[in-house]
């Protein structure tokens, strides 16, 4: 149970995610986007996989619990393509400054 509770928990932060880089893509622009805010979540499922990987008792039973680390690194991949078109994004508004 506590395994269902905790991909709720991760598929409810993580479902904003599509949206927004889906947003970053089409905004063409780092307004309203926050670096230290996109690297920090980032860090945090970075930490969350390595927790995992890191849990005895959960690698054990991987073959039956796959689901819950398949989440974080789902959305860990999110958060990085975020992160991409953040990048992406800095560079079209120094271009569209001069």
């Amino acid at each position: 149970m506590a395994e269902v509770l905790e991909v709720i928990m991760i598929v409810s932060f993580g479902s904003s995610w599509p949206l927004n880089v889906i947003k970053s893509y089409k905004a063409r622009t780092t307004k309203g986007k926050s670096l230290p805010f996109l690297c920090l979540v980032f860090f945090g499922y970075i930490a969350g996989i390595a927790s995992k990987l890191m849990n005895e008792a959960y690698m054990m039973s991987i073959g039956s619990k796959w689901y819950v680390l398949f989440f974080y690194v789902l959305n860990l991949i999110m958060v990085g393509a975020d992160l991409c078109l953040y990048v992406r994004n800095y560079r079209l508004d120094k271009e569209s400054a001069k």
